[in-house]
Order: structure tokens, then sequence, then C-alpha cells
């Protein structure tokens, strides 16, 4: 999810939906898999069960994720295939209890996004020591359960009526109703979950190579330096085959505009020695340390404003269609939302309940704001700035996902346009004279609040349409939503101490760059210390980006350069663009290697479908077991209070290893993609 709120699997999984069902969709808006009139077991114990169980395992797998790539990816369709697999043993499990199990599922996986994007800036500030847990559990459990009521007057508006496509909803039904595959499907999950950990177990646990491969020189005399750099994580490279070549090339080209264009200019200017002294570093400092410094102390504020420009141009570029939508949602509201003789695959939450959970949720939104800043009638401000920040981005968040996919969302720059907005509001109503801390933070927990929101809002529509095409209860999916945000929110602040015990949030193993972004804005706003100069470049890149999009569009041209995609480049590490960007050319390579001479086109579209769903759960299953082994592995360190417990923790061991292990793992993801193709193909001769 852009993140990619990225950024929630957008690229496979959106050609693998629009390719493989893209002829029949007009036919099945009007007759659902399973008739309104059906019944089937929907809402059962056993799916509540396992829904929750999901949610809190993916959710930890994406804290890890998050945390250390700056990437979360889309848990609806792992999910619904673990979901399959399990029922499976149990018997007679229903395709509707499979979509509520993914429905609660991937709420945990959004959920985490929303905190780890924004709570870590308050560790990284120092404001807080560790993640308070009554704190962190009310802010993201009211900031999710606000997404999903915020949503339910927009589905009839977003769903219905504009008919959007949502492509992972549809990839995530299609899924399901292939469910005979489940059984064949989960054993791709299962053993790429195993090698994942193993992976990371070898590098981290055993330290037999090093995390990252990186090389860097001075030039020119000493005056300029070359960098580059590469992650050795399976999860990263999963996360750039399922994004594709086109987004993961847009992230890529944002880590060439910070190291390789914008870093050689700003040493140029300023000059290789005078930067030393500035940044704090000796003069025999390692190129590569300059570099890393120089990008955190300064260039990554590039990405700041390329951010804050993109999230408010996605709100500018929707304007007509989300206030209609805005609009219908409030109609809704005002009238209550209650019908009669109302068909079952059309029957939401009463109404009446939205408007009162809303009422209740924003107590403990206020009683935390009134304990930070302790002055009541600034308190009830952010709780109000909160309210219409976190309805209007929820709706932006759940009109983008039915736009470009929950992957794509600009989660990360509505955040950040948030947090800035109510930091220079702050600043002038608490005045010159107060905590700078304080103010900061304050703004960091509007923004939690909102991110959790919208994070959860695009999630949420994307699993309703999956249920309108599935025929699912829409009243049920929504219970599933919030049980699904509970459970998860009760398990991260522990998950995430965890890992900031173990690890050190904002150290090299998790940099949570999301969240040290934030902690920048506020904290820059605050301390009067933001250099406008590089934010405004970075707003000037962003509007350059645009514009060759709008060409693009206006040429009617398929290749488009979406602004928050080459912003998340901007501000990640060039390491985790690089890595991106190689399993993004995996994927490339998997439909460059395809055989689909002689077959007419519906054939064609099954084959591809088959390899696009293999590679997909392939990558799935890597992010999963590099995330809980990561996980389990500060298990016995939380234990002994040895952080010396591993060797990772201060090998130098060789990187060349570790890249051949990659390389391994690339070529198995590729030829058992093709392999599914293949076996697809034979089939149907």
């Amino acid at each position: 999810m852009f993140a990619p709120n990225y950024p929630h699997s957008a690229q496979a999984i959106v050609h693998f939906a629009l390719r493989v069902r893209g002829a029949i969709l007009a036919d099945m808006e009007h007759r659902p898999y399973v008739a309104a009139s059906e019944s089937m077991p929907e809402l059962s114990l056993r799916a509540i069960v396992l829904g929750v169980v999901l949610s809190v395992v993916l959710s930890a797998a994406n804290a890890y994720l998050g945390l250390f790539a700056g990437m979360t990816v889309s848990a609806s369709i792992p999910a619904a295939v673990l979901s399959m697999g399990i029922l499976r043993l149990l018997r007679n499990g229903t395709i509707l209890e499979n979509n509520a199990v993914q429905t609660a599922a991937s709420a945990g996986e959004s959920l985490a996004a929303g905190v780890i994007f924004t709570l870590p800036a308050l560790v990284l500030m120092g404001y807080w020591q560790n993640f308070h847990y009554l704190e962190t559990v009310f802010i993201s459990l009211s900031g999710g359960v606000l997404g999903v009521l915020f949503t339910i007057p927009l589905r009839r508006a977003l769903i219905v009526k504009q008919a959007l496509q949502f492509p992972e909803g549809i990839a995530t039904a299609e899924v399901l109703k292939s469910g005979a595959e489940g059984g064949k499907s989960v054993v791709f999950l299962v053993w790429s979950a195993l090698a994942g950990g193993a992976v990371k177990f070898a590098e981290a646990g055993l330290g037999l190579w090093g995390g990252v491969l990186e090389k860097a020189t001075y030039v020119q005399g000493g005056r300029n330096l070359l960098f580059f750099g590469m992650n050795l994580s399976p999860a990263l490279i999963a996360v750039g085959y399922i994004v594709g070549l086109r987004i993961a090339a847009l992230v890529f080209a944002g880590g060439v505009i910070t190291w390789w264009i914008a870093m050689p200019v700003y040493i140029n200017l300023h000059g290789a020695e005078n930067l030393l002294g500035e940044l704090g570093l000796a003069a025999d400092t390692a190129p590569a340390e300059l570099a890393g410094t120089l990008w955190g102390q300064r260039l990554r504020y590039l990405g700041v404003g390329a951010m804050v420009v993109g999230g408010l141009w996605a709100v500018v570029s929707i304007r007509a269609a989300l206030s209609m939508a805005v609009k219908e949602g409030m109609a809704a509201f005002r009238k209550g939302g209650e019908r009669l003789n109302v068909l079952r695959t059309d029957l939401d939450m009463r109404m009446s309940w939205v408007l009162i959970g809303i009422g209740v949720l924003l107590v403990p939104i206020f009683m935390i704001y009134q304990t930070e800043i302790q002055q009541t009638g600034i308190s009830l401000f952010m709780t109000l700035v909160m309210v219409f920040a976190g309805f209007l981005f929820s709706a932006v968040a759940g009109y983008m996902a039915g736009l470009v996919g929950s992957s794509n969302n600009p989660i990360s720059g509505v955040t950040i346009a948030t947090i800035l907005s109510a930091s220079l509001m702050l600043l002038v109503l608490l005045g010159s004279a107060s905590d700078p801390a304080k103010g900061a933070a304050a703004a960091i927990l509007i923004g939690a609040v909102v991110c959790c929101a919208a994070a959860i809002a695009g999630d949420n529509m994307q699993d309703l349409r999956s249920g309108y095409l599935l025929g699912a209860t829409p009243r049920n999916q929504q219970i599933m939503q919030i049980l699904g945000v509970v459970s998860a929110a009760f398990v991260l602040p522990a998950v995430l101490n965890l890992l900031h015990g173990t690890y050190g949030i904002g150290s090299e193993a998790l940099s949570a760059p999301q969240a040290g972004l934030m902690a920048s804005v506020a904290g820059g706003v605050f301390n009067r210390n933001l250099p406008w100069g590089l934010v405004s470049a970075g707003a000037g890149i962003a509007v350059l980006i645009i514009l060759a999009d709008e060409i693009q569009r206006r040429r009617g041209s398929s290749f488009r350069i979406p602004v928050l995609a080459v912003g998340v480049g901007l501000y990640l590490p060039f390491e985790l663009d690089s890595a991106i960007m190689f399993g993004g050319l995996i994927a490339w390579a998997v439909s460059r290697g395809l055989n689909l001479k002689g077959l007419k086109p519906a054939r064609a579209e099954s084959v591809r479908g088959a390899a696009e769903r293999t590679g997909l759960l392939i990558a799935a299953g890597l992010i999963t077991g590099e995330a809980l082994l990561g996980i389990g592995l500060a298990l016995p360190i939380a234990a002994t209070g040895n952080r010396e417990l591993y060797p990772l923790l201060n090998t130098t061991a060789n990187s060349w290893i570790g890249l051949g292990v990659i390389c391994i793992i690339a070529y198995v993801m590729y030829s058992q993609s093709l392999k599914a193709a293949s076996k697809q193909r034979s089939e149907q001769s």
C-alpha cells in the first residue's frame, strides 16, 4: 500500500483479475455467485475464529515488513487461500465463509500499515521510549473501526452506483471461486513461506552472509561519490514481483532521482569536505556512510514534498466523483439507512449503530489528545480535525482503491499532508512558547488515527467488492472487518515493543522510513528547522511527474506515471528501491516467457492467469515466512535480554553469498510460474 499503502499486490492482481474475467464482469454485476435468496453459512463460529487468528498473524507479519521495507502488501489473496485450505480440512467450508475469513484477516494487515507508518514516529522522536500499550490500542482500534464505519454509507455509491473496478477485490473473488484449486495453491504458499523463513534464519540467525550488498566510491578526486546498494531480502524481491515491473520501475526511478541525480548535485554545490563537517562525520568517512547520512539528514526531504503534493493531487484529481460519493454518503446518514424488504446482499449495518459507534469512538481519542495537550479547547479542536480529515481521506482511500487498488493507495501522501497541516495549525494555536515535542506528538497522533482509518477504508471497500460479486451479506463483512481490527489492535503494541526491543526502530534492520518521514515533518515544523528548500524541490519534482502523467493520459497511453509511486522511491533507501526493481524484473521475465502461441484469447488469458497466480502466492509466502521468522528471532532476545544472541546484529559477512541465494529464489519463482502456465495449457489441450 503506497503505501504503497503501497503502499495494501497491485499489478499482478490487476492483470489476473481484469484479463481472466474481464469479459464477463458486466454479467456478474447482476448475477452474484451466491443468489440473494440462497441461504449459506457465512458468519459461522469457525469463520470468526479463523479470521481473528489470521488477522493477528498477518498483522504481525505486515508490521515487520512495513518497518523494514516501508511498504506493505495486501493479505486478501493469501488469506483466502489459507482459509480454503484450512476449511477444506474441516470439511463443508462455504465460499462465503472463506470470504468472511479473508475480510477479517486483511483488516489486520491494513491496520498494521496504518500503525507502523505513524506511531513509530513517536519513538524516533524520543517522545516515547517504547510503545504505550493502551494508547496504541485505542488509537489503532478507534482509527480502524472509524475506517469501517466511514465507508458503510459509501458502499452503495462506490460499488453499486459508480461500479468502480476495485481490482484486488475482483481478484480475491476469482480466487475464492476457484476454490477447487485451494488445496493445490496452498502448497505454494506454505513451501515459499518455509523458504523465506529459512533464508531469514541463515542471514539473521546464523549470520552466514550480510543482509545488504553495498558499494560506493569517491570520484572527482574525492569531491563526489557514486553509490549502489541492494537489500538481499526475499520479502523485498516478492514485493517487487507483486507490484510488477511498471510500479517497481517508478519506485526505482524515485531512488535514481535522489541517489544518482540529486545527491551528486547536492555534493557538488556544497562540497564533500564541507558536508563531512556539517554532518558530523570524520574526514576519512567511507563514501557509503556519507551517502547514507546525507540521505537521512537532508535528501529524504525531497520525498516529503513529493508525497504532500501527491496526496493532495489524489484528492484534486477525483474531486467531482468524490464529492458525489460524499454527498450520497451524507444523505445515507441523514436518512438513517433503514429500508424495508431489503435483499440480503444489500443489507448494511444499521446507520443508527454507525452514528453511535462514531460518537463512542471519539471519546477515547479526545481523552488521549487531552492527556498529551492538557488544553480542553485544543484537544476538542484536534478531535474535530481528525473526524473531518478521517472521513474525507477514508472516502479518498475508498475511491482510489476502486481505481488503482489498495496497494497503490495514497495513504502515505494523505497522512503526511494531514500531519503537516495539523502541525501548522497546532503551532498557531499553542503559540511559540509551546513544547515542540508535545506539539509534534499531537500532530502525529492526529495523523495516526487518520492513517488507520484511511488504510482500513481502502481495504474494506475491496472486501465489500469481493462480497458484492460473490453474493455475501455486507453487514456480515462489516462485522468481520471490525473483529479483524479489534483483534489486531490488541496484539500490535506487543509486536512493536518486541521488534523495538530486539532490533530497534530506526536501525538498519527496521529503518521505518514512513514513520521517520512523519517524525521529520512534525518535528521540523515545531522546531522550525524543516528544510523548506528541499521540501519545495521535492514538490517541484512531483509537479513535473504529474504533468508528464497528464500528458500520457491525454494521449490515451496505457503507460501512466502515478506520482506517489515515484514519491515512495524518493524517500526509500536505495537498497530497498533496487531490490523492489529486481522483483519487478522477475515478474516481467515471467510475462515474456509465457508460451501463448496458437491459443485463442480466452485460453491465453487462462494460461497467463495461472502463471500470475502461482507467482503471487510464492511471493506472498516469501513475505509471510521472512516476517514471521524475523519476529520469531526476536522472542529469545526479548526473553534473555541478550542483544548479541545472533551473529547478524554485528556481522560483516560476505554479501555475495546472499546475492547468490536471492538469484536462486528468483529462478524458482520464474520457473514455477512458467511451469504452472504450461500445466494449465496442457490441461486445456
